[in-house]
């Protein structure tokens, strides 16, 4: 009996953009052929890797992988899509390239080169292969091919010009040209830029729409303080919760006009806790992104790293490990994620080429709004950032924008009105809520006025509260809450080095207008 062709007619896939070609595929290729597929490859190539309470679910890894005979799907029509990038330890000198493909292919690779027209030099990438077992009331087993590659030993301060591809599938191609990105690498001194900062993003047309303001603001990077696709609805980091692991590939779709240009620098939130998967819950985090291995165990607590871009260290941490609100992860790095925070907190401020430590994660410090504060966060790490002298902390968690005024010590060591100035290391440290990426916004406690530039209000005391080591809420009335706007926004921070240092940091609405700025100066 002849096997079926799975493939998309040529003709057909000559008019078909990648995102159509994918959902052709998808919906084509049904969800057995998939497994035959992926049991194929597992068997043939790959070696698998999985932990303890996996639940059957492996993550896999080669630098190439064949797809089945029986799926007769040839290269050229299956398209990558997704694209997003990430710095290695060294920003001026490497960067990752991830990618995702509906299929198994032959032989990926990323053609790199300075000018579009030559991209001879090829770099082979790597597949990661992502079986998700099926979720009882949500869908069957579903697998899904990420593809990596290292770039190494580039020169800083350049922009390059990139396409991926497989066999049957050359970017330098002339029918594929459309498909070549871009990037550009640290400077080797530093110089004047932007980076921007949300977390909670989510799939949807406001997630969208921030990242269209977003990329007008040409930033160097970004930072994206977790929860980023909520494939798992719930959060609670359990296998109860609900999830669809397909978006994952809407969300990369979603982003990919953005991440093929600007690197997207993630850590993990609650949502992003996926049980099926180990070590942890982040053997699908370990899937989908390549980031820097600089932490103190890349393998294990993926969200764990920093670098230097300019005179500013970046520090990402993964607070599902000291959450006393969700506690699925509470302590899963047995204190060695702080004692490494202690030690790298330490380096970069010790560092003369290092200005300003910004240090980001998910769960928040200090915020009024529907998830409060989290009392872990701050007994494990706000002495860490007092001691060091942290000059900025992102996170996300409440979707919302709130920013404090600065804090010492736990009380407020400086009121820093809209447009004023703080020293942190004679006020304190100042911290914001950017929770307002795209997904569902929450509210403020009751009788509590939004207070954002344009629409100030009075300064008054917020009742909100913090969980407590016993996962309790305790009441607490703070005077520190300065800003306070409910809508989709992010921030959007300029870095100055030179003879008078500053981050000059602003948070945006979605309609590109201005609702919050203040400015970090060190010893002003």
């Amino acid at each position: 009996m002849e096997t079926p062709d799975f493939g998309i007619p040529p003709q057909l896939a000559g008019r078909m953009s990648m995102a159509e070609q994918y959902e052709y595929l998808r919906t084509k290729l049904s969800r057995r052929r998939t497994l035959v597929t992926a049991g194929a490859v597992a068997s043939g190539l790959l070696t698998g890797c999985s932990g303890s309470g996996s639940s059957g679910t492996t993550t896999t890894t080669t630098t190439t992988a064949t797809p089945s005979p029986a799926t007769r799907v040839h290269g050229s029509v299956v398209s990558p899509f997704g694209r997003h990038l990430a710095f290695g330890a060294d920003p001026k000198t490497q960067m990752r390239i991830s990618w995702q493909v509906p299929l198994a292919v032959k032989k990926p690779y990323v053609r790199i080169g300075t000018r579009p027209e030559d991209l001879s030099r090829k770099i082979d990438a790597e597949v990661r292969d992502l079986h998700t077992p099926g979720v009882e009331g949500v869908r069957s087993a579903l697998d899904q091919y990420y593809l990596h590659a290292a770039l190494d030993g580039l020169r800083p301060g350049t922009t390059y010009y990139y396409g991926v591809g497989h066999d049957g599938f050359d970017p330098a191609s002339a029918k594929r040209r459309s498909t070549i990105g871009s990037f550009r690498t640290a400077p080797a001194a530093p110089e004047k830029f932007v980076f921007t900062a949300f977390g909670d993003q989510g799939v949807s047309r406001a997630a969208a729409a921030n990242d269209d303001v977003l990329l007008r603001q040409n930033p160097a990077f970004h930072l994206h303080a977790g929860d980023i696709c909520y494939a798992n609805v719930n959060g609670r980091g359990e296998k109860s919760d609900g999830y669809d692991p397909g978006f994952w590939d809407l969300f990369l779709k979603q982003n990919e006009e953005v991440s093929k240009s600007v690197p997207w620098m993630v850590t993990t939130g609650n949502h992003d806790m996926e049980a099926w998967y180990s070590p942890d819950g982040y053997g699908g985090q370990l899937a989908r992104w390549s980031l820097p291995d600089s932490g103190f165990d890349p393998r294990s607590a993926p969200g764990v790293y920093s670098f230097t871009y300019g005179n500013v260290g970046v520090v990402a941490l993964d607070a599902n490990d000291v959450s006393y609100e969700i506690p699925a992860n509470l302590g899963y790095t047995d204190g060695r994620q702080t004692a490494w925070l202690d030690r790298r907190l330490g380096e970069l401020r010790a560092s003369d080429d290092v200005d300003f430590i910004v240090v980001f994660f998910h769960h928040c410090t200090y915020s009024t709004s529907s998830h409060a504060s989290d009392g872990g966060v701050r007994a494990e790490w706000l002495p860490l950032f007092t001691r060091h002298e942290v000059d900025l902390v992102i996170n996300g968690h409440n979707h919302v924008y709130e920013r404090t005024d600065a804090i010492r010590n736990g009380e407020v060591g400086r009121s820093v009105p809209i447009g004023s100035s703080t020293d942190p290391t004679r006020d304190g440290i100042v911290y914001v809520t950017a929770g307002g990426g795209g997904k569902d916004l929450y509210g403020f406690p009751a009788g509590v006025k939004e207070s954002y530039e344009g629409h100030v209000h009075d300064h008054e005391s917020v009742e909100t509260f913090q969980w407590n080591r016993s996962k309790e809420s305790e009441k607490e009335t703070v005077e520190w809450s300065r800003v306070r706007y409910r809508g989709f926004s992010f921030l959007s921070v300029e870095a100055e080095s030179g003879t008078r240092p500053r981050l000059k940091v602003s948070a945006l609405a979605q309609s590109g207008e201005r609702i919050d700025h203040f400015e970090v100066r060190r010893g002003a």
